[in-house]
């Protein structure tokens, strides 16, 4: 898997750290912005008539935003799964279910067809956002921490957690709006990297995840996060953000 160099990007903004969204809205938003480039016009109008009157794009954060909606309780563990290694274990799961199972689950449904709107609708809406959310590194967590949030730390003198700063720290930090990421990454998409990304199993993706541990957790030992870091480490976000997009793209494809 190559890593993706950052252009580099003026930090004159403050600091916005939304804990409440996987990816935070500029993360998801950008994902399903440059997954909807990719698609097919025919696809494209599949999927718009059955998400109106959201886009794409601002689909992906519906799932975290019914979180306080008891009715979708049955959804509460699949923004994420645990793998120590890579490798995908069912005995090491919610007793919910997970990411990993919920993705392939609903998509067999969708193919299948037969849905009433309402239920297509949503159905899809969760699928856009866990792919998403399966693409950031922290949602395939150890078991141990979960996915960060117990790991404290500073970013740029504000407290919050690792998984945070995963989701939206870095990003929010940019000071750009989703399409002005979103059109610059797509930028950078070759025909390589998309035949790449879509060669790639679901279990591959678990793999991705887990290589970039070590660079995830390698946190100063007073846990004060600057500059440093995100040099560091916000390409990996960026290439996980392209990855989502085209493994959006490809799922969507292969159901409409």
């Amino acid at each position: 898997m190559k890593y993706f160099k950052s252009i580099t990007l003026t930090l004159l903004f403050s600091l916005m750290i939304s804990q409440a969204f996987a990816w935070g809205q500029i993360g998801h938003y950008l994902i399903g912005y440059m997954a909807e480039k990719q698609l097919k016009k025919s696809t494209r109008k599949k999927v718009e008539r059955i998400l109106y009157p959201m886009s794409l794009g601002r689909s992906g954060t519906w799932m975290d935003e019914i979180r306080s909606d008891r009715s979708y309780d049955f959804a509460t563990t699949w923004h994420y799964l645990n793998s120590k290694n890579g490798e995908y274990d069912p005995s090491t799961q919610e007793k919910g279910g997970d990411a990993f199972e919920a993705i392939q689950r609903i998509k067999k449904e969708l193919k299948a067809g037969g849905l009433d709107p309402k239920t297509e609708a949503e159905k899809l809406k969760m699928l856009i956002h866990m792919v998403e959310d399966i693409h950031q590194p922290l949602h395939v967590g150890t078991g141990d921490d979960k996915g960060g949030n117990d790991v404290k730390i500073e970013f740029f003198n504000q407290p919050t957690n690792l998984h945070a700063l995963w989701d939206s720290g870095m990003i929010d930090r940019q000071g750009m709006s989703y399409t002005e990421i979103g059109n610059e990454l797509y930028r950078r998409l070759s025909p390589e990297m998309k035949a790449t990304y879509r060669s790639a199993t679901m279990e591959d993706w678990l793999k991705e995840a887990v290589s970039y541990r070590p660079m995830v957790y390698n946190l100063p030992e007073n846990k004060r996060i600057s500059y440093q870091y995100m040099y560091d480490n916000y390409s990996i976000a960026e290439e996980r953000m392209i990855a989502a997009s085209v493994r959006l793209a490809q799922i969507l494809e292969e159901i409409y």
